[in-house]
């Protein structure tokens, strides 16, 4: 039964995509509506987390510097501390165009190609003051080096968290003639203790979501803007 509606409500889309590619044929990026630049967008310290400047060495990305740039307009690493000297990576990837095969590269591909093994792939929600993120969490092995990360992806204004939720927003986009935008936000910690490490990644993307104004919180959550934080 869910096979059989899942297979109706992919034929539909594929229905409506090719009445959307002769009624509004995608001709204008978000990107270029409103322009983001995510060293300016995310803060350099919020909350109890800071930057520490030249600590971004171990943060995973295996794709050749041609491959990125195909993918992605802009990509932004740092790594930051809390006052207890635990350190998470952040990796951001952001593409002004995110149709077909310009979709982020997904974590759980790059972790294996640099050699990690993954003992943890699973869906999970990250509770936020401002509502609810669909996110993956990964627990990646390479050696003695153990790293729980949590990633999720945005395509225009909203989280998505399978193809087929990507697809009804591509479309979406597509009828009103516009080509989406989207955003790969990772964050990791090098940390034995899973447990510890998903708290703490879930503090750290509050805290950060709490310190941006609401169209930044959007662009980076895909939570509604009109949510306030309680």
């Amino acid at each position: 039964m869910f096979s059989n509606k899942m297979s109706l409500i992919i034929a539909v889309l594929m229905i409506a995509a090719s009445i959307g590619a002769v009624v509004a044929k995608p001709a204008k990026k978000v990107a270029d509506e409103v322009p983001i630049s995510l060293e300016k967008m995310v803060p350099k310290s919020f909350g109890d987390w800071r930057e520490l400047p030249d600590r971004n060495v171990g943060v995973v990305n295996p794709q050749t510097q041609q491959l990125l740039d195909k993918l992605y307009s802009q990509i932004l690493t740092r790594t930051y501390v809390n006052s207890k000297g635990y350190a998470i990576m952040l990796s951001l990837a952001y593409g002004s165009d995110q149709r077909g095969e310009l979709g982020a590269h997904k974590p759980e591909v790059c972790y294996p190609a640099q050699g990690f093994t993954l003992k943890k792939n699973d869906a999970g929600v990250l509770g936020t003051p401002f509502g609810e993120i669909p996110v993956r969490r990964l627990n990646g092995h390479m050696g003695p080096r153990v790293e729980p990360v949590t990633y999720w992806f945005t395509v225009g204004d909203k989280a998505v968290k399978s193809t087929t939720e990507k697809r009804i927003v591509d479309l979406r986009f597509a009828l009103t003639g516009r080509i989406p935008d989207g955003m790969l936000f990772r964050i990791s910690s090098i940390d034995e203790n899973e447990a510890r490490a998903y708290q703490l990644q879930d503090d750290f993307v509050q805290r950060l979501l709490e310190a941006v104004p609401v169209a930044d919180r959007k662009r980076l959550s895909g939570l509604d803007t009109q949510l306030t934080a309680k």
